[in-house]
């Protein structure tokens, strides 16, 4: 069940997933149009995949997404997290209030609701494993980055509880901390001028791989975390970001 599959880290994951033998649960808030596409581009693979309507800051619709899922598919194997707003640019000086509380209905609240949501289901069924994308940036702040970064560290303190309160009932959670992606948020927001040459040449000096990751980068490590691969593994961080913060 991947929720924000739309977007393009959640669409990588689901890609990966599928590759990897997974049926899928793809979630979705408005983008309907390219949630049918991405479901008949994974069922040419011979996937079952099947679409549902989310809307992150409503739990009773993550609800219904998992009510949905269990009928279409027989149990959740494992819920990734790759939903979230497109993050402006600001200082935190700037911020606007309500942008950030924004940030925060849609990816703690939301993520707290899918966690609770979830976990019944995943106990009955003796364990599941909950895949978060996270940032980079919990590893190194990257000043105007704040309305990704500080909603996603909540996050990242709810996985580690998660697998320290869950792990008897055979529940995983781990993270999966996304450096600068060449795909989705990062290309509408250079587009939109919020990244500048002088940003791009200063990053990319502190980056031992000298280069930005792919969106399929990020699935392999999703689909890695979500998988019986991983299955000793929990409350951990992965970070895919080329060696940022190193």
């Amino acid at each position: 069940m991947v929720l924000g599959a739309t977007g393009g880290l959640g669409a990588a994951s689901a890609r990966a997933l599928a590759r990897d033998g997974s049926d899928l649960a793809l979630c979705f808030r408005s983008k309907r149009d390219a949630a049918e596409a991405l479901a008949e581009e994974l069922r040419g693979h011979g996937r079952t995949v099947t679409l549902h309507p989310v809307d992150a800051t409503d739990p009773a619709t993550i609800d219904a997404a998992r009510d949905a899922a269990i009928a279409a598919h027989g149990r959740v194997h494992a819920l990734v997290w790759a939903a979230g707003p497109l993050v402006d640019q600001l200082h935190l000086s700037e911020t606007p209030l309500e942008k950030w509380k924004r940030a925060i209905a849609v990816e703690v609240n939301g993520f707290f609701a899918a966690a609770q949501s979830l976990i019944p289901h995943f106990r009955a069924e003796g364990g599941g494993a909950f895949v978060h994308l996270g940032s980079a940036g919990d590893l190194y702040w990257p000043p105007r980055d704040g309305l990704s970064v500080a909603p996603k560290a909540a996050n990242e303190s709810l996985v580690r509880g998660i697998a320290k309160e869950e792990g008897r009932h055979g529940i995983r959670a781990n993270s999966v901390l996304v450096g600068v992606i060449d795909a989705g948020m990062f290309h509408e927001l250079l587009a939109q001028g919020q990244f500048d040459d002088a940003w791009v040449k200063e990053v990319q000096a502190q980056l031992p791989l000298k280069r930005w990751g792919t969106a399929e980068e990020i699935g392999h490590a999703v689909s890695f975390l979500a998988s019986k691969r991983a299955g000793y593994t929990t409350g951990q961080q992965l970070a895919v970001a080329g060696g940022y913060g190193v």
